[in-house]
């Protein structure tokens, strides 16, 4: 099990950049495979990126390919999303996931209900 704190949110201009940190506790970590999600109000949450435990392997949603980056530094327990151009329906609650891994290939999971622990969320806010 991985405590998670997301940060880093805040309010931007569409065209924009922002970068969210996610700064996880556990002495396992470098065994999780890591996600980010958001939620927009009245909108059901959606996956946005997904990163292997090594950090060898990445999937996007295609509404940000291309546009964010995900990344892991497993020496700090840091997960990172990178987001640039960013568009008002960006905006929403940014949340941080993890899942064990343990020792298996990588599978990416799009799905919120693979993930086991999740934190907060940091509110990002894109005005046109």
């Amino acid at each position: 099990q991985v405590q998670l704190v997301e940060s880093g949110g805040g309010l931007v201009q569409a065209g924009g950049s922002l970068i969210l940190s996610c700064a996880a506790s556990g002495r396992t970590f470098s065994s999780y495979a890591m996600a980010w999600f958001r939620q927009a109000p009245g909108k059901e949450r959606e996956f946005v990126s997904t990163i292997s435990a090594r950090g060898d392997y990445t999937l996007y949603a295609e509404s940000v390919l291309g546009r964010f980056t995900i990344s892991t530094d497993n020496a700090k327990n840091m997960v990172y999303l990178t987001m640039s151009s960013l568009k008002p329906e960006d905006t929403g609650n940014y949340y941080c996931a993890a899942r064990n891994q343990g020792g298996s290939l990588f599978m990416p999971k799009k799905n919120g209900y693979d993930y086991t622990d999740w934190g907060q969320g940091t509110q990002v806010t894109v005005s046109s």
